[in-house]
């Protein structure tokens, strides 16, 4: 892949002395969608926080933009343009919807997402902008966080467990905004546990087994009985 917007270099992660990540190479280019599959602790979580400094390694570990940035700050790495939707949402409790939102757009990124874009993509989060965040459901939690994401004009979001605790009407309405949110040429890595759901939203994917990666392709093709084996390691 010429000139990748993101490239991660024999990537290794750890938490204190456990081993979450060993040796991960991946790539991802201007506008391109990817996905990110693997079983309960296959180290998909820490691949989305090592991406955005949330863990920090070796600077030349994660590269973006021809740039080493794996020791960066997270705030560092979010001003250079690379945005967390975090698993589990994460919003601030004390604050409202349009506080939430507004925080997002603190790193001070010039680009198309602004508070009328967002209510426009989530109409539902301008009816209720002034209620406290976490008295929301968890469906219009999960777009708040996508909603904070966006108001720091990214070129390059992580999505981390998109669609996980959600009600399946609500991770269909999820989905059915993607395209709006990734379009004008922005790149996503989606970490999803519904794999016929990241395959079909992907132009490729990897898969993690044991924080390895067990399996990469394109997702169009692929096959499931590949997919079966590199998921549960099965041989």
């Amino acid at each position: 892949m010429p000139d990748p917007l993101l490239s991660l270099c024999s990537l290794d992660a750890f938490y204190g002395d456990f081993q979450a990540l060993y040796g991960v190479d991946l790539q991802v280019a201007q506008g391109e969608v990817l996905a990110i599959i693997g079983a309960n602790g296959a180290g998909k979580t820490t691949l989305m926080r090592s991406i955005s400094s949330l863990t920090r390694n070796r600077a030349e570990m994660v590269r973006y933009r021809g740039e080493d940035i794996g020791a960066l700050r997270a705030d560092e790495v979010a001003a250079r343009g690379i945005a967390l939707v975090p698993e589990g949402r994460q919003l601030f409790p004390s604050l409202s919807v349009e506080e939430n939102l507004i925080i997002g757009g603190q790193i001070g990124r010039k680009g198309p997402w602004s508070l009328p874009a967002i209510y426009t993509l989530f109409p539902i989060l301008q009816e209720r902008r002034h209620q406290q965040s976490t008295s929301l459901s968890g469906g219009q939690q999960q777009m708040v966080a996508i909603g904070r994401a966006l108001m720091a004009n990214p070129d390059l979001i992580l999505f981390d467990e998109i669609s996980l605790g959600l009600a399946p009407i609500i991770i269909k309405d999820i989905y059915a905004a993607l395209p709006g949110i990734i379009g004008e040429g922005m790149s996503a890595l989606i970490v999803e546990q519904d794999i016929t759901k990241a395959l079909a939203v992907s132009s490729r994917f990897y898969c993690l087994q044991e924080g390895r990666v067990s399996l990469e392709g394109a997702s169009a093709t692929v096959a499931r009985e590949e997919i079966s084996r590199a998921y549960f390691g099965v041989a």
